[in-house]
């Protein structure tokens, strides 16, 4: 009787497991704070080991939203291109970047040409956002102490150029 009971658990457990399985694959279940994002481009960084897929983002509100996961692509300029992405997930390493590094965006090769922390305050868009001289690409994240809701003191600015 015993063994009868432990085989009827078991195989009810696999029927389970695999009946979860099969609705997670057919009807896409998916976390509830999952978003589905319109895939834009791709970014590499092979020093840190970054490989994320990048989604256009809009101003929305007089913000831009930031992607919970991914990076997020901004631009007002043919030339410059701005990623944003969260601290705690897609750029958990950007602080590791270093001058003279390459970034691949979009089957693009840029190379690190400066790295800036300001306070948050301090960060001019209208700066980040014109036009460059060379093809140009600006990622931000956040850095320093959080504010909170996703937010911190300073923001942590990498500046690349075409090669």
């Amino acid at each position: 009787m015993e063994l009868k009971k432990r085989f009827n658990y078991r195989n009810a457990f696999i029927i389970l497991y695999f009946v979860a399985l099969f609705a997670y694959v057919l009807i896409g279940l998916k976390p509830a704070d999952a978003k589905n994002y319109d895939i834009t481009a791709s970014l590499r960084i092979p020093s840190i080991g970054l490989s994320s897929d990048v989604t256009s983002l809009q101003v929305q509100d007089g913000k831009l939203n930031t992607p919970d996961y991914i990076a997020g692509s901004f631009s007002r300029a043919g030339n410059k291109t701005l990623l944003i992405g969260h601290s705690s997930t897609v750029f958990k390493n950007l602080h590791k970047i270093n001058i003279d590094e390459e970034i691949e965006y979009n089957s693009r090769t840029y190379v690190v040409s400066d790295l800036a922390i300001l306070a948050k305050d301090q960060v001019d868009m209208g700066d980040i956002l014109a036009e460059a001289d060379n093809d140009t690409l600006v990622i931000m994240t956040c850095a320093g102490l959080s504010l909170g809701g996703g937010d911190s003191t300073h923001r942590l600015i990498v500046t690349a150029v075409l090669r």
